[in-house]
C-alpha cells in the first residue's frame, strides 16, 4: 500500500495534479518550497504530500503572498506539527509518571538532618520525635489527579 509520502509522480504528473507548469514545479524546486526525492538518475519523483504542498503554495500565492513570505509560513507549519507532536509524547509521558506516582505507596518527610526520605503511608522517620518530622499529605484529587 503506497502512503501520503511515497514518491510516486514524475514531474509531470505532479504539475497536473497541482494545476502548475512543471517548469514552476522545478523553481520552487530550486527555492526550497518543496523537495521531492531522486532517482537515481536525477529525476524528481513527487508524492501525493508534496502535490499537497505545491497546491498550498499556489494557493497562499495568489493570495498575493511573496514566495520568500510563502517559505516562512511553510517552516512555521513545520515547526507547529513538530512541537504538537512533541507535545503529545509529553503529555503520554506525563500522564504515566502520574498514574506511576498514584499507585505508589511511598510519602516522603524530612529525615533527621533534612534530607528528604521515603517512607511507607503510616510510618515515621527514625530518631526524630513525632513534633519535628514532617510528612507531605496529598488529599485524594488534588492537585494532579485527574
Amino acid at each position: 500500500m503506497i502512503d501520503r509520502d511515497t514518491p510516486v509522480y514524475v514531474i509531470s504528473v505532479a504539475a497536473e495534479l497541482a494545476g502548475m507548469h512543471a517548469q514552476t514545479l522545478r523553481q520552487y524546486d530550486r527555492l526550497g518550497l518543496v523537495t521531492p526525492s531522486r532517482t537515481r538518475g536525477g529525476g524528481r519523483r513527487y508524492s501525493a504530500r508534496d502535490v499537497d504542498r505545491l497546491r498550498e503554495v499556489q494557493r497562499l500565492s495568489s493570495e498575493g503572498v511573496s514566495l520568500t513570505g510563502i517559505q516562512r509560513i511553510l517552516d512555521l507549519e513545520t515547526q507547529v506539527e513538530a512541537m504538537r507532536t512533541r507535545l503529545a509524547e509529553l503529555t503520554a509521558e506525563n500522564h504515566a509518571l502520574r498514574e506511576a506516582v498514584g499507585r505508589s505507596q511511598r510519602v516522603f518527610a524530612a529525615g533527621r538532618t533534612g534530607e528528604v526520605v521515603a517512607l511507607r503511608a503510616g510510618t515515621r522517620p527514625r530518631g526524630t520525635s513525632a513534633g519535628t518530622a514532617l510528612t507531605l499529605w496529598r488529599p485524594q484529587g488534588w492537585p494532579f489527579d485527574d
